[in-house]
């Protein structure tokens, strides 16, 4: 959609986005495939039915963020918001507004994720901690010891990725909970000398940060989505072979 919007032509899935694409479709499908063949009185798969498609939204817009950010970045040219033109001002304010929008997609997807993981494993999270969060949930297959692959992969996955969340974080957390990250910025350099020019942050390496951010959640998405699959099937042939042992 805001490629459109931005006179860019479609995106193509590729990559890391296409496969965690590709595994949240699959499970869907199975999902769906359950409901018609059960009556699923409790719901429980029309909900995980819904969940797992809710994702699939979050991840195009967490991505397309990520690219209108990217996209306003590119226009930006000046280095001190006062030697901005109004246009370049404009640009630098639609970047920011991707950016934060970004960053703050990143750890809400990865919550939504915690949410079906706990209840498509019955981890039961929320016994402990009524909101808790992705990382809480990964703390929870720890302390069960159960699905250990998965576990053992989603971990490595976080911690392969851990200096960029951490800059993400501190981010979110200055602008969901104390100011606007930019202000904290601005605040810094006004302390600094009260008549220098305000000069701006690093916007290639905060966008940097946005990029690894949205892979870190295609390759979760992945590890989460290519598992379930992988035991639903096998569960699946578990059941026709133990059907098929008790009808001889």
């Amino acid at each position: 959609m805001l490629r459109i919007l931005l006179g860019e032509p479609p995106r193509r899935n590729s990559g890391v986005l296409a496969e965690a694409m590709d595994n949240m479709a699959e499970v869907a499908s199975m999902l769906r495939k359950e409901m018609n063949a059960h009556e699923d009185h409790d719901h429980e798969f029309r909900k995980l039915e819904i969940w797992t498609r809710g994702l699939i939204s979050s991840l195009d817009e967490l991505e397309q963020s990520c690219f209108a950010a990217g996209f306003y970045r590119k226009r930006v040219v000046a280095g001190y918001m006062d030697d901005m033109s109004v246009q370049e001002q404009g640009d630098y304010a639609r970047y920011v507004y991707f950016y934060k929008n970004g960053f703050i997609r990143v750890f809400s997807l990865l919550d939504k994720l915690g949410t079906v993981l706990n209840s498509l494993y019955n981890l039961n999270t929320s016994q402990n901690n009524a909101h808790f969060s992705y990382f809480t949930v990964l703390r929870q297959f720890q302390l069960l010891k159960e699905h250990i692959p998965l576990s053992d992969e989603l971990e490595g996955i976080k911690d392969s990725y851990r200096e960029p969340l951490q800059n993400l974080r501190k981010r979110r957390n200055a602008e969901i909970h104390y100011m606007n990250a930019e202000m904290q910025d601005d605040l810094w350099q006004r302390h600094q000398g009260l008549h220098d020019k305000i000069r701006l942050e690093d916007l290639d390496s905060h966008l940097e940060d946005l990029k690894q951010g949205v892979e870190m959640v295609c390759k979760s998405l992945c590890a989460a989505f290519r598992y379930s699959n992988e035991q639903w099937h096998k569960n699946k042939t578990m059941a026709q072979k133990h059907a098929g042992t008790e009808s001889r």
